[in-house]
């Protein structure tokens, strides 16, 4: 019985903790979650690039024999080239984005009257 109660209590928090976050991925606008996937790819990029450093120091210290360098070396860098992609592609989107905001027309502003 008491176990349910921890495990009740620990729902309802998570919950609780949760819902801000939830509610703030729900509603972002196209532009701000093409911005937010944009700045996880290059996050993801930047970590990726530091796995490929780590095993080069890996390699030239001697934990990585040349054979098992090599192999993760082009494992690394064909995930890396995939995130470039990505991120290529994301960068067109956010680019078309704002090229498509800033040829909408100005129907938000009413003419100014000359009088």
């Amino acid at each position: 019985m008491d176990l349910l109660i921890v495990f009740a209590v620990v729902l309802a928090v998570v919950a609780f903790v949760g819902a801000p976050l939830r509610g703030r991925a729900r509603g972002l606008d196209p532009d701000a979650a093409a911005r937010a996937e944009l700045a996880d790819l290059e996050a993801a990029k930047d970590a990726k690039y530091r796995e490929i450093r780590d095993a080069e120091l890996d390699q030239r210290t001697g934990k990585l024999s040349e054979e098992d360098h090599r192999a993760l070396d082009a494992e690394l860098r064909v995930e890396a080239i995939a995130l470039l992609k990505r991120i290529d592609v994301a960068r067109a989107r956010l680019g078309a984005a704002a090229a498509d905001a800033s040829d909408a027309p100005e129907a938000a502003t009413p003419p100014s009257s000359v009088g």
